[in-house]
């Protein structure tokens, strides 16, 4: 029987992206787990790292390697890298691993990804217009609406909006879109999560949740009736509610996720309680995509110090999904 891979995307080659890959020669898993990074910057790393790992070339079939071993698919730098120094020449490097990691998942070559992290800055120098992975996934596998949600042991925080100035926000907060991220959440709490009646906390989109119209009508007129729409079917969403106090433990205790209404107004809770222990899974894909919860920190890159507990734990749950 052919068991299908999972990929690893090595990310930004400044970065700690090559530095926490390394870390998974550390692992034994029945699936087998490909990196896609160039070769010869993931030696260097290791031999700058003290690291005796034995890098084993995947060209088409892969066994689950041992503890000191980890299958790489070389893709080349574009230039040499430079720890913890940003080049935008390496930008088309950074994106091949992202296009050879959907167009496998997408063709059925793999189960899915796991991301580590890129710089979304240095690649929109090289005049590649990119908001970031989740995006990027989106597009490439043509499907209109996706979902971000970042996920500790305790607590998990799905986005209605991502990548977005804040001044931006209010206006992307449309019925429309509610309904697309409420029914994505729903759907993949179920089968992905086997949560089979998901109990969702939702933030307002306003302080205090608008103050009933007098700091904003968006609650009133846009995010209620579409939860309340949900509600009268019986499903289990909260209205509107302060996103000062919605992340209080008493109303945590009763929720499966939350879902807050931009970048910034729920991933600093939820990174307060696990950074570094975080992952980032992408809702909605036809295949599995999780992530760090982390960036490129450059300036850890070849140090030693980057830990590498989130990729890890991106791999574990991309491994359990694949396996459930």
């Amino acid at each position: 029987m052919i068991v299908l891979l999972l990929y690893v995307t090595s990310g930004e080659p400044a970065g700690i992206g090559p530095d926490i890959c390394l870390s998974l020669a550390k692992r034994v898993d029945e699936r087998p787990v490909v990196v896609l990074a160039d070769r010869n910057l993931l030696q260097q790393r290791a031999q700058k790292l003290g690291l005796d790992i034995k890098f084993l070339e995947y060209s088409g079939q892969a066994e689950s390697s041992l503890q000191g071993e980890l299958y790489i698919e070389h893709v080349p730098l574009e230039t040499i890298v430079v720890d913890g120094q940003l080049n935008a020449a390496n930008a088309a490097y950074v994106l091949e691993q992202l296009r050879r990691s959907a167009d496998y998942a997408m063709s059925g070559k793999s189960v899915g990804v796991a991301t580590a992290p890129v710089q979304k800055s240095v690649i929109n120098d090289a005049g590649i217009l990119f908001s970031g992975h989740t995006e990027y996934y989106q597009e490439f596998a043509g499907v209109e609406r996706v979902v971000m949600m970042l996920a500790t042991k305790t607590l998990r925080v799905a986005l209605a909006t991502t990548h977005l100035p804040l001044r931006d926000v209010a206006d992307a907060i449309t019925k429309e879109r509610l309904h697309q991220v409420i029914d994505i959440l729903l759907h993949d709490l179920k089968t992905k999560f086997k949560i089979n009646d998901p109990r969702v906390l939702v933030c307002g989109l306003n302080p205090h949740a608008g103050e009933d119209g007098y700091l904003g009508r968006e609650e009133i007129d846009t995010v209620n009736p579409v939860l309340e729409s949900y509600r009268s079917q019986g499903v289990k969403l909260s209205l509107s509610l302060p996103a000062d106090t919605l992340f209080t433990p008493e109303h945590l205790k009763n929720a499966d996720a939350v879902l807050a209404m931009y970048h910034d107004q729920g991933l600093p809770v939820l990174k307060s309680q696990g950074f570094g222990e975080a992952i980032n899974i992408t809702l909605g894909l036809p295949f599995i995509r999780t992530s760090v919860d982390h960036g490129t920190a450059l300036s850890l890159a070849g140090t030693g110090l980057a830990k590498s507990s989130s990729l890890n734990v991106a791999v574990d749950l991309a491994l359990s999904l694949a396996a459930s």
